[in-house]
């Protein structure tokens, strides 16, 4: 068995609505005391131990979760894997011998496990999505800002989110509500979008396991396309590829440079990633900026108030440990929620072959409380 904890912690027991929680932590977050690695060891050689904790760790040992490791991540938070060269795969019990999805691994498996009632974790660019559906888990990703990033390894700050992995959706709620910060969206979901231009892109066997849940929730169904019709014939792709270029020229303007100084050593796709990220420039991120701008009003027209759409949160379910996935399919679902800053709430809804896929739910920015209260 791969262990999820890259730390065990025997931290103090408190008082508060988190009681009884354990809490494992992403190894992105500060805490105090304790190294912050980031997935990588030469990240772990270059920087100083932490005097104080992450504010969403504070946050939530504050509400009482006792917190019991530090957890692998996939290195610097950059893929949907959850392998890491390093430090190994963390295991998913909800698909032996397969992956638990990434960057947020080690919180995925511990949670997953039963090491863990609460995992802390981040999603850029399905994080905490892609391990919920991976591990048959509820995740969310809350809208961009409302959790504090404050004492965590950014990779893209403007896709960057901090947010939890749990069994059961009122852990979920009752954490979240300790993280969220700012005025919620009123009025509750009662409409879901199910565009027929995305469904018609997922695979017959993950459609088959994810549309009962969708119509098991009783709200009224919209088929219509999430995308108008326009000159371009496959306008998820060209969202994922805006999401791509983004975040790759966030993330070298965030790392590049001790990058440069300190030479890590990266798994293969991680390298490959930042020695893309490198050849990035203005004209690349230009377009893909006004790509962004154009989601971003999409959903916001889309997506009113009481409306979420419904989407699987992967293609299916996790690859097996050492096979290829196919990671722009993935993305082509993540990125929605990650281009216009809306929260992304992942719940498990069937199986594919005996192995737990979720479905997720995006509404607009702000309306996180709203997506809760419907898990």
């Amino acid at each position: 068995m791969t262990d999820p904890f890259i730390r065990t912690i025997a931290d103090a027991e408190r008082e508060g609505p988190l009681a009884g929680l354990r809490l494992a932590v992403k190894d992105l977050f500060d805490l105090a005391g304790v190294p912050t690695g980031a997935g990588n060891p030469r990240w772990l050689e270059t920087h100083e131990v932490p005097d104080a904790d992450a504010k969403a760790v504070a946050l939530l040992r504050e509400a009482g979760a006792t917190v019991v490791g530090k957890t692998i991540t996939d290195e610097l938070a950059w893929s949907l894997n959850g392998t890491n060269a390093h430090y190994g795969t963390p295991d998913n019990p909800a698909a032996p011998g397969r992956v638990p999805g990434g960057s947020s691994s080690g919180s995925a498996s511990a949670v997953a496990l039963g090491r863990a009632d609460i995992g802390l974790g981040t999603d850029t660019g399905g994080s905490i999505r892609v391990p919920a559906s991976y591990c048959g888990l509820f995740g969310l990703r809350p809208t961009h800002g409302r959790v504090s990033l404050e004492g965590a390894v950014p990779l893209a700050p403007s896709f960057d989110t901090a947010g939890v992995l749990t069994r059961d959706a009122a852990t979920l709620r009752l954490a979240m509500g300790v993280l969220l910060e700012g005025t919620p969206e009123a009025g509750p979901i009662t409409r879901l979008l199910v565009p027929q231009d995305i469904w018609a892109e997922i695979p017959e066997a993950t459609r088959a396991a994810v549309m009962p849940k969708v119509e098991e929730l009783g709200l009224a169904i919209d088929h219509a396309p999430l995308f108008p019709e326009s000159a371009d014939a496959a306008p998820l792709e060209t969202a994922r590829v805006a999401y791509a270029t983004l975040q790759a020229w966030e993330a070298w303007q965030t790392h590049g440079e001790w990058i440069e100084a300190n030479d890590p050593v990266f798994g293969p796709g991680v390298a490959m990633r930042f020695a893309n990220a490198a050849k990035f420039d203005s004209a690349d991120t230009d377009a893909a900026q006004r790509v962004r701008s154009g989601v971003t009003a999409l959903v916001r027209d889309r997506l009113p108030q009481g409306t979420a759409l419904a989407i699987p949160a992967a293609p299916g379910p996790a690859f097996a440990i050492g096979g290829s996935p196919n990671r722009e399919a993935i993305v082509r679902l993540t990125c929605i929620a990650g281009l216009s800053g809306a929260p992304g709430l992942a719940v498990p809804a069937g199986m594919v072959d005996g192995l737990p896929v979720g479905l997720q739910l995006v509404a607009a920015p702000g309306a996180d409380e709203r997506l809760l209260e419907l898990a």
